[in-house]
């Protein structure tokens, strides 16, 4: 689904002056993860069982050293019991929709590489989840904080690494992923109609997504019971869910530093010591 591009913010401004808009900027170095996030809202929207914010255009201004993209402006409110259960059965509806056309050449992975926060997300395509989550989601967080790593803690993401087939599983069937579905990235319009939004689409495990809602604070128990309604909980879920939001903790050390070192150390020694 294209859509029009200018070669300045004042243009598209003007061209969208009729419509309730919202402005997303990045700095014109970062032009690429518009695209990013354009393909990621089109392969959501296109299930046809999420709704997505309408995108209207999108450009770079080389004056301002700008990249930008402009979609509806959603007017939401506070969410309430009801409109956080639908938000997981559409979640739970999107997970089981087919995801074969978001990539090629394998059952895992995406069209493009995109970005997960300021990090570049590897989508190169894989047949095997767990063969994919290892190469394309930890390996490349843990090369960016190996100076991190002591000769211990090393040892132990080895361990780590050649555990993953035992600790993981293997999905029933390749779904289409939000891919950073923290609390932030969801919105309830003024009629109770979830949207999401910011996604750092991905093709994968359907317990990937739902890990992240629990990373920093889960997500209100009504979500939970709509996301269990339409696709239920496999057994030893609490346990992958850690491993899962591995990935998310070393990407958030990677981009801030801090805390968020140990809290990795922390998961892999559970499942290595």
């Amino acid at each position: 689904m294209a859509v029009p591009v200018y070669r300045s913010l004042d243009d598209a401004v003007r061209a969208c002056s009729d419509k309730g808009y919202f402005i997303k900027q990045v700095s014109i170095e970062m032009a690429a993860s518009i695209d990013a996030e354009e393909e990621g809202l089109n392969a959501m929207c296109s299930t046809g069982v999420v709704r997505t914010p309408e995108i209207y255009c999108k450009g770079t201004d080389p004056g301002r050293c700008i990249a930008f993209l402009i979609t509806e402006m959603i007017d939401s409110r506070q969410p309430d019991s009801e409109s956080l259960s639908v938000l997981g059965r559409n979640f739970a509806m999107m997970h089981l929709c087919d995801a074969e056309n978001f990539v090629q050449g394998g059952k895992y992975g995406f069209l493009h590489d995109n970005y997960i926060g300021a990090s570049v997300q590897i989508n190169t395509p894989k047949d095997s989840w767990i063969d994919f989550f290892r190469e394309c989601r930890l390996k490349p967080q843990f090369r960016m904080a190996e100076k991190a790593f002591d000769s211990r803690a090393t040892k132990d993401i080895l361990k780590l690494m050649d555990r993953l087939d035992d600790l993981l599983i293997e999905p029933e069937h390749p779904s289409l992923l939000h891919g950073d579905m923290w609390g932030g990235n969801h919105l309830i319009d003024r009629n109770g109609e979830p949207v999401l939004i910011d996604p750092a689409a991905y093709v994968g495990h359907s317990e990937a997504d739902l890990a992240m809602t629990e990373m920093f604070s889960p997500f209100p128990r009504a979500f939970y019971d709509g996301y269990y309604e339409v696709l239920p909980m496999k057994n030893g879920y609490s346990d992958r869910r850690d491993i899962y939001n591995l990935y998310h903790t070393l990407n958030h050390y990677n981009i801030f530093g801090g805390s968020y070192l140990m809290s990795a150390l922390r998961i892999i020694r559970r499942f290595t010591g």
